[in-house]
């Protein structure tokens, strides 16, 4: 057996993707307000979270090198898909478009909003990838192709 360049690729990423979902999870039980009783007295302390989000997830801007990653992954799995076919191929996106997402959480949270935005992207980006991708994977739009956003 083989090892391939693209799967340990993969498998780098996916490791990126779990660490970025464990720190988003660190961080958000790092925000919860902590309410203790202290003695016998009936008082609670409420205490605030001192971290400060200045700017919401949905405003971030995605980074140039972020969207032509995207393209870049996407043309590295065509060939794949295009042996594996549409329904192999299919899960293939979903991952892809995972790890991309979730190397920044910023983005993963956008795609969860917005699946169509991975279709903006790559119009604007790499457009040629794209209809390669949608053809390779017998979809109407790459958006359609994703699950579980």
């Amino acid at each position: 057996m083989t090892i391939r360049r693209g799967s340990i690729l993969h498998a780098r990423r996916s490791a990126v993707a779990v660490a970025s979902a464990a720190a988003l999870l660190t961080l958000v039980g790092a925000c919860s307000t902590d309410t203790t009783t202290t003695g016998s007295s009936s008082a609670t302390t409420t205490i605030a979270p001192t971290t400060t989000i200045t700017a919401t997830p949905a405003e971030a801007v995605i980074t140039d090198a972020q969207k032509q990653q995207l393209c870049t992954d996407l043309e590295a799995q065509l060939s794949n898909w295009r042996v594996q076919g549409p329904t192999i191929g299919r899960g293939g996106l979903n991952i892809l478009v995972q790890t991309w997402a979730a190397q920044s959480g910023v983005i993963n949270l956008q795609v969860v909003q917005n699946r169509a935005i991975v279709d903006e992207i790559t119009t604007d980006t790499c457009s040629n990838v794209r209809d390669e991708a949608i053809q390779a994977l017998d979809i109407p739009d790459l958006a359609s192709g994703l699950v579980g956003f």
